[in-house]
């Protein structure tokens, strides 16, 4: 009941309720162009295109953009390259002095930078629409093209494809604006979800009518994924809290030496880094297949098998590896202690027993590496989690992908960052949050 009245109290908020209206309204357009095939594709004629996806890193793609990848959709790309064009664009900052300028800006610079954003997700969706294309044509039967594999087919889908990117990249900036929570992330979110029910589904079919396990085994998964998700969550909202102190100011504006003011706390995440680590290494999971896949030699194509099944050992061996390199450089180019030290130091405060400047950054940098290595092993751990319960327990590949990985961190990130956001209405309109009571709360003096 509390729960019940605390979403009667979301609905009493008119631009909460706006808002949610219009963030549901521009998901549901995206999944209904999901859907759309591209013109020009027998959609009848698509289950090869459905079983390449079946696992794989084609399947990790496939469940990115909620099955349009398989659909031959108008989405087929969706907005992975626009999280693509990002990364770089993140990575650029770091050394191009006129990205480092525009990130210094404000406002103007960061409408500068994501209009370079823009440009470059046109220009990689240019790149990767070709080999989509040149991918239907190697996977699907030819009378599954009713224009033939035409230059005017082949143009004419690209044009479709980058439209639709550029379309789906509008969507989530609109759901930013005007609606709940983080657009681009709603939409990778929504398209994971919407692979979950038919993944499951399988799974059930799988243990129930084929006798491999029975409900009981249903019921051990569930439970291994209840357990998982509370793990995630765990590591998405993990901090190690550093005191600090601030000295009180006096009446003319200066600092009373010796007294002490309020204390507050630097909430240092344990994985401060998100799921950029496990994104990283991914892409890099893409070469050695893709190199070893160019040579005919019976060496080069066992290690072009081995990377190429995300389920296998020594794939997961080194993805793990990877995840836990690029937490530690994400984190150190992502979390500026440097700048933190000096904040504190301008803002009058310092961590009790540390002197302010060099060493306050030194002290930061410090808790930051020790606080890293758990949570990227961890992390490492919750990535590789799919591929333990398929060998442990014979989980079907799609099923097995909500085990972990970048897709349950994503949903985990995203609804809690939702939720949040949610929260902050309820509570700046003295309703108690999704998390508390549903009862009025009464205003503050």
């Amino acid at each position: 009941m509390k729960f019940i009245n605390t979403l009667k109290n979301i609905w009493k908020i008119e631009e909460l309720k706006n808002r949610i209206l219009v963030t549901l309204g521009l998901l549901l357009v995206y999944r209904f162009g999901a859907q759309v095939v591209l013109p020009g594709v027998d959609a009848s004629q698509l289950a090869n295109l459905a079983n390449q996806t079946d696992g794989g890193l084609l399947g990790l793609l496939n469940a990115f953009t909620g099955g349009a990848f398989s659909n031959a959709s108008v989405f087929a790309l969706g907005i992975m390259p626009y999280i693509s064009a990002s990364i770089v664009v993140q990575l650029m900052g770091i050394a191009v002095p006129y990205l480092q300028k525009l990130q210094k800006d404000g406002e103007s610079g960061r409408r500068k930078i994501n209009q370079i954003t823009r440009w470059l997700t046109i220009a990689i969706t240019l790149v990767q629409g070709p080999g989509y294309i040149y991918n239907l044509f190697a996977t699907l039967p030819p009378s599954a093209f009713m224009l033939g594999s035409t230059v005017t087919f082949v143009v004419s889908s690209v044009i479709i494809l980058t439209t639709g990117t550029i379309f789906a990249m509008w969507l989530g900036e609109k759901i930013t604006d005007k609606g709940i929570g983080n657009g681009i992330s709603l939409l990778i979110m929504v398209g994971i979800i919407a692979t979950l029910p038919q993944a499951f589904i399988q799974e059930f079919a799988s243990r129930v009518f084929e006798s491999n396990g029975g409900l009981i085994m249903i019921l051990i998964e569930l439970v291994i994924w209840f357990a998982i998700i509370m793990a995630s969550v765990m590591l998405v909202m993990a901090v190690r809290q550093i005191p600090v102190q601030y000295a009180r100011r006096t009446a003319s504006g200066g600092y009373e030496k010796n007294v002490f003011g309020s204390r507050q706390y630097i909430p240092l995440k344990l994985n401060a880094s998100g799921v950029m680590p496990i994104i990283f290494a991914q892409a890099i999971m893409f070469i050695p297949a893709a190199v070893a896949g160019l040579s005919d030699g019976e060496t080069s194509q066992g290690i072009a098998a081995a990377f190429s099944d995300i389920f296998g050992f020594w794939y997961n061996v080194v993805f793990a590896l990877l995840i836990i390199v690029f937490t530690y450089f994400y984190t150190a180019i992502t979390v500026p202690t440097n700048k933190m030290a000096d904040d504190l130091k301008r803002s009058g405060g310092f961590i009790p027993g540390i002197r302010p400047g060099g060493e306050t950054s030194e002290f930061l940098d410090r808790i930051m590496s020790q606080i890293t290595l758990p949570g990227s092993i961890f992390l490492a751990l919750i990535a590789v989690f799919p591929a333990i319960v398929v060998q442990l327990l014979g989980v079907q590949a799609g099923w097995a992908l909500f085990f972990g990985g970048t897709s349950l961190l994503i949903m985990v990130g995203v609804a809690i960052d939702t939720i949040q956001q949610v929260n902050s209405y309820l509570l700046n309109r003295h309703y108690d949050g999704l998390m508390k009571s549903g009862k009025n709360r009464k205003a503050v003096a």
